[in-house]
């Protein structure tokens, strides 16, 4: 059976003891409460060792936002999946639609990241989503189907059963247009479609596909609702506890 997973994604956020104290928040209110999904924060590379210190990994999981597409050398400035895998986080973050669009990603260099969170056991949140263009000329069903094809299916069956999806509407993202609890779930289900294709039926229900639009406490139980919305990867309502808390109790 596949998951429901609520996963935070603090971005650029939060200096170091600002994020260990909204970290001890988040893990306190799980311990207060029976979530009904598996919650996950993934903050900036700086947090991982101290906020790892401070959480009960049995009760909130703790993921990185990016990784190095190399496992180690001469690669100035970036963080390698090794490294993450030290700090004691379990997850990682791949092909954000903002590290797409402002720092060039792309299919092969995820390629490569993916396969290094694979070796160091990292369980990858791999995203994916059209922009507001493709969603207005119909094209966002192939631009969604490339991006999976590109990124993933150079792996086995057992390797792509390890890989949670994050579908994010980048068109609904900032831009004042929403995706309706519909257009989620139509897209959610042609994403499953598209790996049942390749991989069968059994892997296909079992990956978990999180709705990585504009998630909030107001619309996530209507979201969660739908068959093949598997949960959120969640942005600006991760910085507050009691908007994230707020999301993990719509599965409640």
């Amino acid at each position: 059976m596949r998951k429901n997973i609520v996963a935070g994604n603090w971005k650029m956020n939060t200096t170091v003891p600002e994020g260990v104290a909204l970290a001890k928040e988040v893990n306190a209110a799980l311990k207060g409460t029976k979530a009904n999904c598996d919650v996950i924060i993934c903050v900036p590379f700086t947090h991982l060792v101290p906020v790892n210190d401070v959480i009960d990994n049995t009760v909130l999981g703790l993921g990185a936002e990016n990784c190095a597409d190399h496992a180690s050398g001469a690669y100035t400035g970036e963080v390698s999946a090794p490294m993450v895998a030290s700090t004691g986080a379990r997850y990682v973050i791949l092909g954000h639609s903002e590290r797409r669009q402002y720092y060039g990603e792309t299919s092969e260099t995820l390629r490569e990241k993916v396969a290094l969170a694979l070796e160091n056991g990292l369980t990858p949140i791999f995203c994916i989503g059209e922009v507001l263009e493709e969603r207005e000329n119909g094209t966002y069903n192939e631009v969604v189907r490339k991006q999976i094809e590109e990124g993933l299916f150079n792996l086995c069956a057992e390797g792509f059963s390890k890989i949670i999806l994050a579908y994010e509407p980048v068109w609904a993202i900032g831009t004042g247009k929403t995706a309706t609890a519909d257009q989620a779930e139509d897209m959610h289900a042609f994403i499953r479609s598209v790996i049942e294709e390749k991989y069968g039926k059994e892997v296909a229900e079992n990956t978990s596909i999180l709705y990585g639009g504009s998630c909030k406490p107001s619309n996530a139980k209507e979201l969660f609702a739908k068959p093949d919305v598997d949960g959120g990867l969640i942005g600006g309502a991760s910085l507050k506890c009691a908007d994230f808390m707020g999301i993990v109790e719509a599965f409640n």
